[in-house]
């Protein structure tokens, strides 16, 4: 059977894929050095506990939700936790599970910070966008999720509230 290789147009979208993947956590990352002086990933870590009920999240769901190993996730946590950022706690439920808990400096950082950090997101990704490119590039994105996870088992849904 002979080799299927990408044509002109596969190879051209699939090399800007991995530029776009590599440059726009690069922007994302450098703003959030600049402005909290934390990575990307700890961001997000801090962004899904300000938006859990409590601000606090059990490490394994944290861990899904931020795409983190749960060893990395633990390292993210505990950086944080010097800071004063988060803290973690034992599950009041079950008393096994651990939680991680954003403390009230940890949800001022994030206040303090998502502004700067929506800007440079809708920079690094929006700015160079029309209207209509901005729905294609989410279809498209979102056919590709709906191909590697059919089941919606690898995935957490996002909600995304719509400007009325």
């Amino acid at each position: 059977m002979a080799q299927r290789w990408l044509d002109e147009a596969q190879q051209r979208t699939w090399r800007a894929w991995l530029t776009v993947s590599e440059l726009v956590p690069r922007a994302l990352d450098a703003q959030l050095q600049r402005d909290a002086g934390i990575s990307h990933a700890a961001y997000v870590v801090m962004a899904m506990l300000s938006e859990s009920p409590g601000h606090s999240r059990r490490m394994s769901d944290l861990a899904r939700r931020a795409n983190q190993s749960q060893s990395r996730l633990s390292h993210t946590v505990a950086r944080l936790e010097d800071r004063g950022w988060v803290r973690r706690e034992r599950s009041a439920d079950d008393g096994r599970g651990n939680l991680a808990v954003l403390t009230d400096a940890g949800w001022d950082v994030v206040r303090s910070v998502a502004p700067g950090h929506v800007d440079a997101v809708r920079e690094a990704m929006f700015a160079s966008l029309t209207a209509e490119q901005t729905q294609v590039l989410g279809e498209a994105l979102q056919s590709i999720v709906d191909r590697l996870d059919p089941d919606r088992s690898l995935r957490v849904e996002l909600a995304v509230e719509a400007d009325d």
